[in-house]
């Protein structure tokens, strides 16, 4: 009986309800198709025709390379150039035949060796890379001194000799022409300029993360007022005081 009544006031122990229940764990993500990685990544890979983009080392200076040249020749600087050179070498070969003053083998020389600078940085694209020079601004200076000197060129020339013998004379006439052609790249070179606006503070340095931290902008406070003067209180005079003695 004893046992009996042990078992009877046993309590069963509770059964877990669906609220003690762990959570489920949660679902997997699911892998992405391949088909949309490879999507993505051709995304990712399409350059813009007309710039840089994301293109880096020989990428970019491939499609450097290409655009340079495209617009070199294709706006007639390469032909100018080659033209007027070839004439300065025609005329520096030509002297080579007579007595001629030391001034005009120097300033064709030295107009040569401007001009082949020119040809080898547009060609290989180093003007893309060295942005902090105005190229359109110092072409046009230098086919303006050019056309300058090879005119004087031709002056010192004429006035340097009475007799001109046949090869002079050519000489002098391709120097001319040189400097014609120098005037004819000025006239390309305008269009560089067309339809474009100076910006400020093109070549002024970003500010340093240091000197941003250091100085933050400040909130913008609206004016202040100027303090309205008081009225002037009118001062009451005083009232004499009748002063006697009974």
């Amino acid at each position: 009986m004893a046992d009996k009544g042990k078992k009877g006031k046993a309590v069963a122990a509770p059964t877990p309800g669906p609220a003690d229940k762990p959570p489920p764990p949660p679902p997997a993500a699911e892998p992405e198709d391949k088909k949309d990685q490879e999507d993505k990544k051709k995304a990712k890979s399409v350059q813009p025709t007309d710039e840089v983009g994301t293109r880096k080392g020989c990428r970019r200076y491939g499609w450097e390379l290409l655009n340079s040249n495209k617009e070199f020749w294709m706006m007639g600087h390469a032909e100018v150039k080659i033209l007027s050179s070839g004439c300065l070498i025609a005329a520096l070969v030509l002297f080579t035949e007579t007595s001629v003053h030391p001034l005009l083998t120097l300033i064709i020389t030295m107009e040569l060796s401007v001009f082949c600078f020119f040809f080898i940085a547009y060609t290989l694209a180093i003007n893309r890379y060295t942005s902090f020079i105005l190229w359109p601004m110092s072409d046009l200076l230098n086919d303006l001194f050019a056309f300058m000197f090879l005119m004087g060129a031709v002056v010192l020339a004429a006035k340097s000799r009475q007799t001109m013998p046949v090869p002079y004379l050519a000489a002098m006439i391709l120097i001319g022409i040189a400097g014609m052609f120098a005037l004819l790249d000025i006239c390309l070179q305008t269009k560089h300029f067309k339809g474009k606006t100076i910006q400020k503070n093109v070549l002024a340095p970003p500010p340093k993360q240091e000197q941003m931290d250091e100085n933050p902008k400040e909130a913008v406070k609206p004016p202040e007022k100027a303090p309205e003067k008081a009225p002037d209180k009118a001062e009451k005079p005083k009232e004499k005081e009748k002063g006697g003695k009974k």
